[in-house]
C-alpha cells in the first residue's frame, strides 16, 4: 500500500532537528507523497527548500487566516513569485472565526485575493475553515467556486455541508480527528463524501490520531487514519489507500 498525505507542515519547528527521520519513517510506513503547506511569509522559503530537497514533498504557499495581520505590504506579489518559482498549490488559506478580535473583512479580502490568484494561475487551493462555513460558502459561490480543484482540509463541518462544498469543486479531507470515538459529525460526514473527492491527511504535527505513538503527529501516522476511514466506510484499508492516493495525485497535477 502507498499513501498520499494531503496536508502536513514539515516546516514546523517540531521537526527542526529530526526531519530526515520523520521523512524516513513516512517512507517506511508507505507514505510516498506529502503536501507541505506554508502558512505565512516567514515559512514559504523553507517549504520551497524542503520540496526541492525531498522527493515526494509537494509545496503549497498561502496566508493562513489568523496570520493575516502579520502580512507585509507586498505579500500578494511575493506569494505569486513563489507560485511561479515551483509547481505548487495555494494554501493554507481560508476563514477562521474561532478567536475574538478577528477582523472578518480583512480575512475575507485576503482569502478572495488568494482564491483569485489560484484561479489565474491554474492551481488547487487548500482551505481552512473554523466557525465560518456559511460565509465561506457565500464567498465561494460569488467567486464561481474553485476552478482548478481544492481541499477542505481536516473537515469539521456537518454532513449536510459536504455536498454544497463538493458542488463548488472541492474535495473533502479527513485528519486524525476521524479516529476519535466522539467525533460523530466527522463519522457521519465521511460516509456522504463522493468517493472521487475523498482525501486523508495528518495535518501534522497537530491532531495526533488515537493510537499513535510519540510526542507529536507526523506523516507516518497516515495509515492509522486510513484504517479508521476504512472501518467507517466498510472498505478495506487497501481500497482507501488506493482511492485517496489517486484522488490527491489527480488534484495536485499542477498546471502552469
Amino acid at each position: 500500500m502507498i499513501f498520499f498525505d494531503a496536508h502536513c507542515h514539515l516546516h514546523d519547528e517540531q521537526y527542526k532537528d529530526c526531519l530526515p527521520l520523520v521523512i524516513a519513517r513516512a517512507r517506511a510506513a508507505g507514505v510516498e507523497r506529502m503536501v507541505c503547506c506554508g502558512c505565512d511569509e516567514s515559512n514559504w522559503e523553507t517549504v520551497r527548500k524542503l520540496a526541492g530537497e525531498h522527493e515526494g514533498v509537494l509545496p503549497s504557499f498561502g496566508l493562513y487566516p489568523l496570520d493575516v495581520p502579520k502580512r507585509s505590504p507586498g505579500w500578494l506579489e511575493k506569494l505569486k513569485s513563489f507560485l511561479i518559482s515551483i509547481p505548487s498549490g495555494v494554501g493554507e488559506i481560508g476563514l477562521d472565526n474561532s478567536m475574538e478580535g478577528v477582523n472578518d473583512r480583512e480575512q475575507e479580502e485576503v482569502f478572495v485575493a488568494q482564491l483569485r490568484l489560484a484561479h489565474e494561475m491554474g492551481r488547487p487551493v487548500t482551505i481552512h475553515c473554523r466557525k465560518a462555513f456559511g460565509r465561506l460558502l457565500e464567498i465561494l459561490k460569488l467567486e464561481g467556486g474553485v476552478r482548478h480543484g481544492g481541499i477542505m482540509h481536516t473537515w469539521s463541518g456537518s454532513p449536510e455541508l459536504v455536498r454544497p462544498f463538493e458542488d463548488l469543486g472541492l474535495s473533502i479531507s479527513f485528519s486524525g480527528a476521524i479516529t476519535r470515538e466522539g467525533n460523530k459529525r466527522g463519522h457521519k460526514s465521511i460516509k456522504v463524501v463522493t468517493r472521487e473527492r475523498l482525501l486523508i491527511e495528518t495535518d501534522s504535527p497537530g491532531l495526533m490520531p488515537v493510537g499513535a505513538a510519540g510526542e507529536y503527529n507526523e506523516p507516518a501516522n497516515l495509515p492509522i487514519i486510513a484504517r479508521a476511514a476504512a472501518v467507517l466506510l466498510g472498505e478495506t484499508v487497501e481500497k482507501v489507500a488506493e482511492l485517496t492516493f489517486n484522488n490527491t495525485k489527480s488534484l495536485f497535477n499542477f498546471r502552469k
